[in-house]
Protein backbone atom coordinates (compact mmCIF):
# COMPACT_ATOMS: atom_id res chain seq x y z
CA UNK A 1 0.00 0.00 0.00
CA UNK A 2 1.23 3.50 -0.84
CA UNK A 3 0.05 6.65 0.92
CA UNK A 4 1.02 10.08 -0.36
CA UNK A 5 0.99 13.16 1.86
CA UNK A 6 0.48 16.49 0.14
CA UNK A 7 3.17 18.23 2.20
CA UNK A 8 6.84 17.96 3.12
CA UNK A 9 6.23 19.65 6.49
CA UNK A 10 7.87 17.23 8.93
CA UNK A 11 5.17 17.85 11.55
CA UNK A 12 2.44 16.75 9.15
CA UNK A 13 4.44 13.79 7.82
CA UNK A 14 5.35 12.65 11.34
CA UNK A 15 1.76 12.95 12.49
CA UNK A 16 0.55 10.71 9.64
CA UNK A 17 3.32 8.16 10.30
CA UNK A 18 2.50 7.99 14.02
CA UNK A 19 -1.25 7.66 13.51
CA UNK A 20 -0.96 4.96 10.83
CA UNK A 21 0.92 2.77 13.30
CA UNK A 22 -2.38 2.43 15.21
CA UNK A 23 -4.17 0.88 12.20
CA UNK A 24 -3.15 -2.72 11.34
CA UNK A 25 -4.26 -2.40 7.69
CA UNK A 26 -2.26 0.83 7.21
CA UNK A 27 0.83 0.48 9.42
CA UNK A 28 3.02 -1.10 6.73
CA UNK A 29 2.14 1.45 4.07
CA UNK A 30 4.92 3.21 2.21
CA UNK A 31 4.53 6.92 2.94
CA UNK A 32 5.66 9.45 0.37
CA UNK A 33 5.74 13.19 1.09
CA UNK A 34 4.94 15.34 -1.95
CA UNK A 35 4.86 19.12 -2.03
CA UNK A 36 1.30 19.75 -3.21
CA UNK A 37 -0.47 23.07 -3.64
CA UNK A 38 -3.45 23.87 -1.45
CA UNK A 39 -4.67 26.36 -4.08
CA UNK A 40 -5.84 28.60 -1.23
CA UNK A 41 -4.12 31.47 0.56
CA UNK A 42 -1.17 30.88 2.88
CA UNK A 43 -3.54 31.57 5.78
CA UNK A 44 -7.03 30.23 5.16
CA UNK A 45 -9.57 32.52 6.83
CA UNK A 46 -12.68 30.32 6.83
CA UNK A 47 -13.57 26.70 7.50
CA UNK A 48 -14.65 26.35 3.88
CA UNK A 49 -11.28 27.64 2.62
CA UNK A 50 -9.39 25.37 5.04
CA UNK A 51 -11.36 22.30 3.93
CA UNK A 52 -10.82 23.24 0.29
CA UNK A 53 -7.07 23.57 0.93
CA UNK A 54 -6.89 20.12 2.54
CA UNK A 55 -8.92 18.56 -0.25
CA UNK A 56 -6.75 20.22 -2.91
CA UNK A 57 -3.55 18.98 -1.23
CA UNK A 58 -5.00 15.45 -1.17
CA UNK A 59 -6.16 15.63 -4.80
CA UNK A 60 -2.91 17.21 -6.01
CA UNK A 61 -0.80 14.50 -4.34
CA UNK A 62 -2.91 11.55 -5.53
CA UNK A 63 -0.63 9.78 -7.99
CA UNK A 64 0.29 6.07 -8.02
CA UNK A 65 -1.05 5.54 -4.51
CA UNK A 66 -3.94 3.99 -2.61
CA UNK A 67 -4.70 7.07 -0.49
CA UNK A 68 -3.48 10.63 -0.35
CA UNK A 69 -3.65 12.89 2.68
CA UNK A 70 -4.10 16.65 2.58
CA UNK A 71 -3.66 18.57 5.81
CA UNK A 72 -4.45 22.26 6.21
CA UNK A 73 -4.85 24.53 9.21
CA UNK A 74 -6.85 27.72 9.08
CA UNK A 75 -9.23 30.05 10.81
CA UNK A 76 -12.96 29.68 11.13
CA UNK A 77 -15.51 32.17 12.45
CA UNK A 78 -16.73 31.23 15.92
CA UNK A 79 -19.31 33.42 17.66
CA UNK A 80 -18.71 34.61 21.21
CA UNK A 81 -14.92 34.18 21.04
CA UNK A 82 -12.56 37.04 21.89
CA UNK A 83 -11.27 37.39 18.31
CA UNK A 84 -14.29 36.01 16.45
CA UNK A 85 -12.15 33.17 15.07
CA UNK A 86 -10.54 29.91 16.07
CA UNK A 87 -7.85 27.84 14.36
CA UNK A 88 -8.66 24.30 13.25
CA UNK A 89 -6.78 21.60 11.37
CA UNK A 90 -8.50 19.69 8.58
CA UNK A 91 -7.38 16.36 7.16
CA UNK A 92 -8.78 15.21 3.82
CA UNK A 93 -8.04 11.66 2.73
CA UNK A 94 -8.66 10.96 -0.96
CA UNK A 95 -9.07 7.41 -2.29
CA UNK A 96 -9.32 8.39 -5.95
CA UNK A 97 -13.12 8.63 -5.82
CA UNK A 98 -14.17 10.34 -2.63
CA UNK A 99 -12.84 12.37 0.27
CA UNK A 100 -12.90 11.42 3.93
CA UNK A 101 -12.71 14.50 6.17
CA UNK A 102 -11.66 14.99 9.76
CA UNK A 103 -11.15 18.02 11.98
CA UNK A 104 -9.08 18.70 15.06
CA UNK A 105 -10.16 20.53 18.14
CA UNK A 106 -10.24 24.29 17.61
CA UNK A 107 -8.37 26.90 19.61
CA UNK A 108 -8.20 30.68 19.72
CA UNK A 109 -5.01 32.63 19.06
CA UNK A 110 -4.30 35.85 20.97
CA UNK A 111 -5.96 39.00 19.63
CA UNK A 112 -2.72 40.49 18.28
CA UNK A 113 -1.99 37.34 16.27
CA UNK A 114 -5.55 37.22 14.92
CA UNK A 115 -5.31 40.89 13.94
CA UNK A 116 -2.08 40.31 12.00
CA UNK A 117 -3.70 37.38 10.17
CA UNK A 118 -7.07 38.98 9.48
CA UNK A 119 -6.10 42.62 8.93
CA UNK A 120 -2.60 42.32 7.46
CA UNK A 121 -2.94 38.97 5.72
CA UNK A 122 -0.02 37.31 7.54
CA UNK A 123 0.05 33.57 8.02
CA UNK A 124 0.17 32.24 11.57
CA UNK A 125 3.97 31.74 11.48
CA UNK A 126 4.58 35.36 10.57
CA UNK A 127 1.86 36.68 12.87
CA UNK A 128 3.22 34.76 15.88
CA UNK A 129 6.76 35.92 15.10
CA UNK A 130 5.76 39.56 14.52
CA UNK A 131 3.73 39.63 17.74
CA UNK A 132 6.80 38.51 19.71
CA UNK A 133 5.37 35.20 20.89
CA UNK A 134 8.22 33.25 19.27
CA UNK A 135 11.64 33.86 17.82
CA UNK A 136 11.12 30.94 15.44
CA UNK A 137 9.82 32.24 12.08
CA UNK A 138 8.79 28.67 11.18
CA UNK A 139 6.94 27.82 14.40
CA UNK A 140 4.36 25.86 12.36
CA UNK A 141 7.09 23.36 11.46
CA UNK A 142 7.89 22.98 15.16
CA UNK A 143 5.58 23.05 18.20
CA UNK A 144 3.20 25.49 16.51
CA UNK A 145 1.64 28.50 18.14
CA UNK A 146 -0.79 26.12 19.85
CA UNK A 147 2.24 24.51 21.53
CA UNK A 148 3.43 27.90 22.75
CA UNK A 149 -0.01 28.94 23.98
CA UNK A 150 -0.59 25.65 25.86
CA UNK A 151 3.01 25.50 27.12
CA UNK A 152 3.50 22.21 25.31
CA UNK A 153 0.32 20.57 26.55
CA UNK A 154 -1.01 20.42 22.98
CA UNK A 155 1.52 20.63 20.15
CA UNK A 156 1.00 21.19 16.45
CA UNK A 157 1.73 17.52 15.83
CA UNK A 158 -0.83 16.32 18.38
CA UNK A 159 -3.44 18.76 17.07
CA UNK A 160 -2.75 17.53 13.52
CA UNK A 161 -3.08 13.91 14.67
CA UNK A 162 -6.61 14.67 15.92
CA UNK A 163 -7.68 15.67 12.41
CA UNK A 164 -6.02 12.61 10.86
CA UNK A 165 -7.63 10.23 13.33
CA UNK A 166 -11.11 11.64 12.72
CA UNK A 167 -10.63 11.47 8.93
CA UNK A 168 -9.62 7.82 9.23
CA UNK A 169 -12.94 6.88 10.86
CA UNK A 170 -14.57 6.00 7.52
CA UNK A 171 -11.52 4.19 6.15
CA UNK A 172 -11.14 2.17 9.35
CA UNK A 173 -14.82 1.15 9.33
CA UNK A 174 -14.64 0.17 5.65
CA UNK A 175 -11.72 -2.18 6.34
CA UNK A 176 -13.13 -4.11 9.31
Amino acid sequence: MIINIGSKNLIKVGAVEEILNDYPHLRKAEIIAIEASSEVGDQPKSLEETIKGAMNRAKNSFNNCDFSFGIESGLMAVPHTKTGHMDVCVCAIFDGKEYHLGLSSAWEAPQKVADYMLKEGLDMNDAAHKSGLTKNPKVGSAEGLVGIMTRGRLTRKEYTKEAIRTALIHIDVENE
